[in-house]
């Protein structure tokens, strides 16, 4: 009541403020034009009088004189009329007017003495009058004045109504204002604070509080961000607590972000992680005026975002984004994310040489068709080679920086683009407890041979103490090319490699997803999720069952083989022509590559040619939206989809299985998975395909879109408790955990 009654009175105060201003304004204006006014009709009548009195004056013609200035002294609001000599003797007067002008006003001999027209306001007696004196001549000489007397206190009058009228107006307005401003702060904003509160009110005290409506408008924007976070906040907090307390109940172990934070805050002692990779988490790239941040489709950026979230710490990675310079300090740092800092993002600046050869160049046309059996040819060129030693030098310097002063830090280094860092880390750190997570498969020791500088790779990733895979497998090929690459021991047993006084473990860390907690999500989502319907519907198209992909658009994905499957489904169970529909979510990646370019244009034409043999007026057998698309662009479709296709032909881990997977809190849906991933050991209730045959896709599909409702619910249910279980937080826990309990061994580091 208080704030509503200052707001009010505030109201009062400034209108009327703004009243007096403009209407001590208004008055001095129509003063002005009043004056004006007086002045021009008084020096007409002067002019008339004088053309009429001046060959009187001197000559015994007094009567005729006063016969004058009686006649002109009777009009509307004229006092009246003198006539004085130049020795300022009246001669002519209106007899109304002489009782009350004993003597000559000052303005008469001062007009006279002037020789012009003088005209000024006085009092005479009791009334305002304007007056207004006109010397006349003889021979060019003045004889005298004629005097017009204007009766003004009409001009007091019109001024007072102005001042009464404008203030009443004004305050009227003030009240019609301040009445409005009441209505719209109890029924917009008191009344959404009201709601607003009550919803965190029950968010405090219930468990079972509905999804909060946040209030439309920039005006609620900063608050509503506030208000969201410290929801999910204290709902992560409940949740965490209630597990714990569930799981301590039930003996089990689940990892939760606040098992995990302390787990590490133990291992650690506080110290901060150090994270190195190539892709940031958060791109800051210029729209028109506008500066926006975007979170790139990453799998690194999936897994490791809720790691540095809960532990802190420094993530270093490629400034790659057109305004990220514009946003960072001096020390080219920022705090992320935006909307709650919880770590140091450090961006690494690179050439367009240096992101040419190292990146585009050696990382992405060698070392990923190298570790991808997908049999494209890796090409390997000497600049690039020479483009990469020089950015893992110049990364290596960057977290060498941020390394100053802290004993024994803990570096996670992330995947191929950083097989030397390693080395350089450890050569100028040896305290320092360094890991690398190679986040895509490793090949056999024949096909690695390949590479010409395959020596120097392997010896820079032996700088690490510890070297993670997803997979086992992948372990002993690594094992397997280091025993035939570089004179060392392997110590099979413990998946080891011992090099001079070093040891470097090789072990297998399966990465996943922060899988989400059930209250908060649907705490935190819109009231009703977009149906199947609704999303065909916005993409032109119907159709009973919806099929997904999520990919980015390269080559190991098996996009092609998966829309031939999708081609041959068709062909051979017609009856699913306009009731089923496959949406392919395709980021464009490293489209300055030739063999990337050229297989966007291979899977457009596909889709084209597919659609060409199938489509009708109103349904389409396949739709391609290529472009990046946000975590909650995506999340629509992974929920409405009836199968979700995951057909790399040879992947890491790939987590759009496991995305897929968590979304479904309906427990409903069928995942079909690549054999030739990762995500294949553990999600073993999907359905196993090989991608490179399309009949037994094509044949997964149709037993998807047939599998019964239980079914689904019975595989879906044990696959997200495998999730849940083998989470994201686990990952990082047995990771930093393995990495901590290594023993430093003090001495020198093997040279190649």
């Amino acid at each position: 009541m208080r704030i509503t009654f200052r707001i009010v009175l505030s109201i009062i105060v400034v209108v009327s403020a703004i009243a007096f201003l403009l209407t001590l304004w208004q008055v001095q204006q129509e003063k002005e034009g009043l004056r004006r006014d007086l002045d021009r009709r008084t020096s007409l009548l002067a002019e008339s009088l004088r053309e009429t009195i001046e060959p009187l004056v001197g000559q015994p013609q007094t009567a005729r004189i006063q016969q004058i200035v009686e006649k002109f002294g009777n009009r509307e609001k004229l006092a009246g009329v003198a006539v004085y000599d130049a020795k300022d003797h009246l001669i002519a007067i209106t007899p109304a007017l002489a009782p009350q002008l004993p003597t000559i006003p000052s303005l008469i001999p001062e007009a006279m003495n002037a020789d012009r027209g003088t005209g000024g306001f006085v009092h005479i007696g009791n009334t305002r009058m304007y007056l207004y004196a006109l010397s006349f001549h003889r021979e060019a000489v003045v004889t005298g004045a004629v005097v017009i007397f204007y009766d003004a206190t009409y001009l007091q009058d019109h001024l007072s109504r102005i001042w009464k009228n404008n203030f009443v107006g004004f305050l009227v307005q003030a009240l019609l204002i301040s009445l409005t401003t009441l209505f719209v702060v109890r029924w917009s904003i008191v009344g959404s604070i009201a709601k607003m509160a009550e919803w965190m009110k029950r968010l405090r005290t219930d468990t079972t509080a509905e999804p909060l409506h946040f209030p439309d408008g920039d005006m609620f924007e900063p608050l509503t961000k506030e208000v969201a976070q410290m929801a999910r906040s204290v709902l992560a907090a409940r949740a965490s607590a209630e597990e714990e307390a569930r799981l301590r109940q039930a003996a089990e172990s689940l990892w939760t972000p606040a098992r995990l934070k302390e787990h590490v805050r133990t291992l650690l002692s506080e110290k901060s992680l150090f994270v190195i990779s190539n892709r940031e988490p958060y791109i800051h790239v210029r729209k028109g005026t506008q500066i926006e941040c975007v979170v790139p489709p990453s799998g690194l950026v999936t897994a490791l975002e809720p790691i540095l979230k809960v532990c802190g710490g420094v993530w270093i990675a490629h400034g790659s984004g057109d305004a990220d310079r514009e946003v960072a300090d001096q020390q080219d740092k920022l705090r992320v994310p935006t909307e709650d800092p919880q770590y140091v993002l450090k961006r690494v600046w690179l050439t367009k040489g240096e992101e040419k050869g190292y990146y585009y160049g050696f990382s992405n046309e060698g070392l990923w068709p190298l570790c991808h059996i997908a049999h494209t040819r890796p090409i390997f060129r000497i600049d690039d080679w020479e483009y990469y030693q020089i950015v893992n030098t110049k990364f290596a310097e960057a977290t060498l920086a941020e390394l100053e002063g802290i004993d024994e830090p803990v570096v996670l280094v992330q995947d191929y683009h950083f097989a030397l860092l390693p080395r350089l880390i450890k050569e100028r750190r040896p305290d320092a407890r360094v890991g690398l997570f190679w986040h895509i498969p490793w090949p056999n020791p024949e096909s690695f041979s390949i590479c010409p500088w395959q020596r120097e790779l392997v010896h820079g990733m032996l700088g690490a103490d510890l070297i993670g895979f997803h997979i086992q497998f992948h372990c002993n090929n690594f094992l397997d090319t280091v025993d035939r690459t570089l004179e060392s021991r392997i110590v099979w047993e413990h998946f080891a490699v011992r090099r001079g006084r070093q040891t470097t473990y090789v072990k297998p860390f399966p990465i996943s997803i922060a899988f989400p907690d059930h209250g908060e999500a649907q705490l935190m989502k819109p009231p009703a999720t977009i149906s199947k319907g609704s999303l065909l519907g916005g993409l032109g198209v119907k159709a009973r069952f919806l099929g997904v992909g999520v990919d980015r658009l390269d080559y190991t994905k098996g996009i092609l083989e998966r829309l031939r499957a999708v081609e041959r489904f068709l062909e051979k169970y017609p009856t699913y022509l306009n009731e089923f529909t496959f949406v392919e979510l395709g980021a464009p990646s490293r489209t300055s590559i030739k063999h990337y370019h050229d297989l966007i244009a291979e899977v457009e034409a596909e889709c084209d040619r597919i659609n060409w043999r199938f489509q009708t007026e109103e349904w389409k057998p396949i739709i391609l939206l290529k472009k990046h698309h946000s975590h909650e662009e995506i999340a629509p479709f992974y929920e409405a989809a009836d199968v979700c296709l995951v057909t790399s032909l040879h992947d890491g881990m790939n987590l759009v299985a496991k995305e897929y997977v968590a979304a479904r809190e309906d427990e409903q849906g069928v995942l079909i998975l690549s054999r030739f991933t990762g995500a294949s050991r553990e999600l073993r209730d999907a359905l196993i395909v090989n991608p490179y045959n399309i009949e037994q896709m094509a044949e997964a599909i149709r037993s998807a879109v047939e599998m019964d409702a239980e079914e689904q619910q019975a595989r879906m249910r044990k696959m997200r408790h495998v999730l849940k279980e083998q989470n994201v937080y686990r990952w990082a826990a047995n990771l930093i955990t393995e990495l901590a309990q290594i023993r430093i061994e003090k001495g020198s580091i093997a040279k190649s």
